[in-house]
């Protein structure tokens, strides 16, 4: 990922493998992480059983707030693909209660098409 995609907020891919070995203590027992993304500091994970959110907050990143989201109370989600000016893929994701969507912005070497395709495996379940 480089500097400057991180700096603007867009979420590059990570290896799932390398995201169970840094955030292990947040998996539960067989847990698995089938898709990671990283942003500066912040990250966000896709397990087999949960969405976890991870921001890491203030100048030092020492405070860290994780942050749960089954997938069962994912109302629903949007993909907006990146156009020709703009280089960005957005996803939102409602979660059930909450009136303001997540929402995460990811650079052009993400397949936006591969987040929607595993949003919506676990989903529609």
């Amino acid at each position: 990922m480089g500097l400057l995609d991180g700096i603007i907020g867009n979420a590059s891919r990570i290896d799932p493998a390398a995201a169970a070995r840094e955030y292990g203590r947040l998996l539960g027992q067989d847990e698995q992480v089938h898709a990671a993304y990283q942003l500066v500091r912040d990250a966000f994970l896709f397990t087999d059983r949960r969405l976890i959110l991870v921001d890491k907050q203030g100048m030092t990143g020492r405070k860290v707030e994780y942050h749960t989201v089954p997938y069962r109370s994912i109302t629903h989600f949007s993909v907006e693909t990146a156009g020709t000016f703009d280089l960005d893929a957005e996803l939102k994701i409602w979660i059930s209660g909450s009136p303001t969507p997540v929402s995460k912005q990811f650079g052009k070497g993400v397949d936006v098409y591969e987040v929607q395709a595993l949003l919506s495996h676990y989903v529609a379940r």
